[in-house]
């Protein structure tokens, strides 16, 4: 399994990057994925969605989809896009120490 190595830590993520294990999450992760996705700031709108993705992961074991992301955020999907360049499902969930999502995210 390749690794990272962020800010003093290593991480082992899969072939697309994703962390091997939620529980591995970390802030130290989320700074790098930010390096990743070109994202200057996370701002609130960042820190909310992370918190929303990391809330229903833990209660349903899966990502949501993105309607349901954006109903229970309030954002559009194009504000998504607009914070997470790559997407719901490659950039946030990434971001939020998710596994990478099997179906439309």
């Amino acid at each position: 399994m390749p690794t990272v190595e962020w800010m003093g830590k290593t991480f082992n993520v899969d072939e697309d990057g994703f962390i091997d294990s939620y529980a591995n999450w970390c802030p130290e992760w989320v700074q790098y994925v930010k390096s990743q996705e070109g994202i200057e700031e996370l701002t609130e709108d960042h820190k909310k969605i992370i918190e929303v993705l990391r809330d229903y992961y833990e209660k349903n074991g899966i990502a949501p989809m993105v309607r349901v992301l954006s109903k229970v955020t309030g954002f559009k999907l194009k504000q998504i896009y607009e914070l997470f360049p790559s997407g719901p499902g490659k950039g946030a969930c990434k971001m939020a120490g998710l596994p990478k999502p099997t179906g439309c995210v």
